[in-house]
């Protein structure tokens, strides 16, 4: 394939020191692979992240797919990205359906579609990325039509989360290929900021004991107030869907972290009364009642938050709250997820290649598809400190491509995933000021803070991207 890979074929014996690796091995088995090396963030117990030392990793590419021979004309797309060659009835908006045994997300013109999109899509604020942006593009409309046309060109088809979708709006009025976006709505984050007790945590909103504010009576009324803004954005086609939240704690322990909130805390007095109606004492919980009880946090959210989207805007994807712990994996709470949600949202780091078993659960439990909203990788070369946020360290911008490739090659390959949203667009400034800790110094984006791209990683998303429909069908084959 590339420069200086050796091929190898796959050995059964063949170890690997990353447990995460080793939960795929079935998968390799008759695959070819190359080894990328990567650094392993360790959690250590003073709350501290570490990263261990360089270790080989299996990485699948196009190039090593069995009988796969790529196309010199990939499958054309329509203006939304969907491919040209399968149509189903037309609603004017994203969807999504089951066909054949594999999810797809289906484009407002009715084509299928599977949702390749970037994170973050914004101008930098800091007053070097502000100059670096006038030298380059002179001024914002500029940057963001060119920035458009730069990922269209490489395979992308909607902007993530985070992303400056007013300008995007304004933009996709005079683009015959608009840009597809998805909006947060940060519902428990922005009732949490306006009632207080919360916190910035590294990447996410932080809540007393973990312990979100579903309980709270005034919680619903202000959804409902909320989300009337979501009336100006019902009728926009170019709109994938909505997010409620990002990385909420719903946590396996959440009836002990209720109960150990203050004396009259809305959220304790819910914990104790539902105690009291299973007849049991706070010494009698058991992880049955606790499996229960976050299933109950769940349904309250999602409920409460489900309803007044659809009552504002019946016509988008609700596309989740961006999981990003273990309640992924716990059976209870995702049927309760599953019930309300058009798709689940993951943020799924820690995976060189991402686990076979866990997506098949997603998709079981909940009864829908899936997409992974948050992944990344971290190059060395350049010459970042990358010691903030999660995502492996590799040693180059073309291992940061591979990487790429390999996560999503099993994503395809599990027929429940619909999309994929990469984090991030630019690389964090470490001249920024008042960031969120996760995001200081690191080399997350596909451009630097000048706006330059990496273009080694840029390639080998591209052989990805540009041929997705050309790998879902090899894979629907084999």
């Amino acid at each position: 394939m590339k420069n200086n890979l050796i091929y190898l074929t796959i050995l059964l014996t063949s170890c690997l020191t990353s447990c995460s690796n080793a939960k795929n091995e079935d998968q390799y088995s008759q695959q070819q692979y190359i080894l990328v090396d990567a650094k392993v963030r360790h959690y250590n117990q003073d709350g501290t992240r570490t990263y261990g030392e360089y270790q080989p990793f299996k990485t699948r590419t196009i190039d090593l797919l069995s009988g796969y021979v790529p196309r010199e004309t990939p499958i054309a797309r329509s203006k939304y990205g969907g491919r040209t060659d399968s149509r189903l009835d037309s609603t004017g908006f994203f969807r999504v359906e089951k066909i054949d045994g594999r999810w797809w997300a289906v484009d407002p013109d009715g084509y299928l579609y599977f949702n390749v999109a970037l994170n973050s899509i914004n101008a930098g604020k800091s007053s070097r990325s502000q100059q670096a942006l006038k030298d380059k593009f002179d001024t914002k409309e500029n940057w963001m039509k060119e920035t458009i046309d730069l990922l269209h060109e490489n395979g992308f088809n909607c902007a993530g989360s985070w992303s400056d979708e007013k300008l995007i709006i304004e933009t996709n009025k005079k683009l015959d290929r608009p840009m597809a976006y998805c909006i947060n709505w940060n519902f428990m984050a922005s009732y949490g900021h306006k009632r207080g007790g919360t916190y910035q945590q590294p990447g996410h909103t932080g809540y007393p004991n973990d312990a979100i504010f579903v309980f709270d009576p005034e919680f619903a009324s202000f959804c409902d107030e909320h989300a009337k803004q979501l009336v100006a954005y019902k009728d926009d086609p170019n709109l994938f869907g909505y997010f409620s939240d990002n990385e909420m704690p719903f946590k396996f322990n959440a009836i002990d972290n209720y109960l150990s909130l203050p004396e009259g805390d809305r959220g304790r007095m819910a914990a104790e009364s539902w105690l009291k109606d299973q007849g049991i004492g706070k010494e009698q919980i058991t992880d049955k009642h606790r499996e229960i009880f976050m299933a109950l946090v769940a349904d309250k959210y999602f409920s409460t938050v489900a309803g007044v989207i659809k009552k504002y805007d019946p016509n988008h994807l609700y596309i989740g709250a961006r999981f990003y712990s273990d309640e992924k994996n716990q059976e209870e709470f995702m049927k309760v997820a599953g019930k309300y949600l058009d798709i689940i949202s993951n943020n799924y780091y820690n995976y060189w290649t991402p686990d076979s078993v866990q997506m098949a659960n997603w998709a079981t439990w909940t009864g829908k598809p899936f997409i992974v909203t948050e992944y990344y990788t971290k190059g060395e070369d350049s010459g970042m400190g990358n010691s903030s946020g999660a995502g492996w360290i590799v040693r180059t911008q073309k291992d940061r491509g591979l990487f790429y490739q390999n996560y999503n090659l099993a994503l395809i390959e599990s027929k429940n995933c619909v999309g994929w949203h990469y984090f991030k667009y630019q690389d964090n400034d470490p001249t920024a000021k008042g960031v969120d800790p996760s995001n200081v110094d690191a080399n997350k984006g596909i451009v630097n803070n000048e706006y330059e791209l990496w273009k080694p990683m840029m390639d080998e998303m591209k052989e990805l991207n540009t041929q997705v429909y050309n790998v879902i069908d090899y894979f629907d084959k084999n």
